[in-house]
């Protein structure tokens, strides 16, 4: 009998971040990732507790830190009296950001879009990274970042008593799987770099880094009656907690 020969969508091949991340772009918005879709709906519960939980007077200065094609970063342009920077290693997903920003943000000069390397964060930019955020937000990102790093870098942006709205791939549904999509052009899986974060790892070096717990972490699973809210790939993570997210302080 002959060897079965492999399905284009059986290749899974492994890029660098910001490799994958261009590719991704093209159908980042359209390819029924239900991770997303829950994140989206939980970043909405988060918003309202980083807003009413900043301090610092007006105008303020909201980072979004991988901003990919503006998903979130959209709602901070609602946002009054405030100053929008929305950074993101990938171009190509800055450029649909900026597509889908542009009308939001009014014209003028209240948003800016950077490419940003958290890994490299003095180098990867003509631009000095942004500094002195009165808040920041980080959706589903730091998968894909050393935690050392990425606080490093989080930590220097935002001005003390600042806060960080961060949720990410819970590490339950990492150790299974990762980010990831299939190539419209090869059928390919195409995967960027990932860890398995859990809420403990992500506490801990945040404290290391100057970052308490201002609204505690929550953690979210697929249920049987949630499930067909997020689209047919949230099916099989039924029982499998899959997002976590929280509020950190900068002291």
């Amino acid at each position: 009998m002959a060897a079965s020969v492999k399905q284009a969508s059986d290749v899974v091949k492994y890029l660098d971040t910001a490799t994958a991340y261009d590719l991704w772009a093209e159908v980042y918005d359209t390819d029924n990732n239900f991770l997303q879709a829950l994140d989206s709906v939980e970043f909405q519960n988060l918003l309202p507790k980083l807003l009413s939980g900043i301090k610092s007077p007006k105008p303020w200065k909201i980072i979004d830190l991988g901003c990919g094609t503006g998903r979130n970063t959209v709602h901070l342009l609602d946002i009054a009296d405030t100053d929008v920077v929305a950074l993101d290693l990938s171009p190509k997903m800055l450029q649909i950001a900026r597509e889908r920003l542009s009308e939001a943000s009014g014209g003028g000069d209240r948003l800016t879009l950077q490419v940003f390397d958290v890994m490299n964060p003095t180098t990867s930019t003509t631009n000095p990274p942004p500094r002195d955020a009165d808040a920041m937000i980080s959706t589903l990102v730091v998968e894909h970042v050393p935690l050392g790093v990425y606080f490093s870098a989080a930590a220097a942006m935002l001005k003390l008593g600042g806060l960080f709205l961060l949720t990410n791939m819970h590490s339950d549904m990492g150790r299974i799987s990762q980010a990831g999509f299939i190539d419209p052009k090869t059928g390919h899986k195409i995967r960027p770099r990932s860890y398995a974060h859990t809420v403990q790892d992500i506490v801990a070096e945040a404290a290391r880094h100057g970052l308490e717990v201002f609204s505690k972490f929550e953690e979210r699973g697929v249920t049987t009656e949630t499930h067909e809210l997020f689209g047919p790939r949230a099916g099989k993570w039924v029982g499998i907690n899959v997002w976590y997210g929280g509020i950190l302080k900068r002291i």
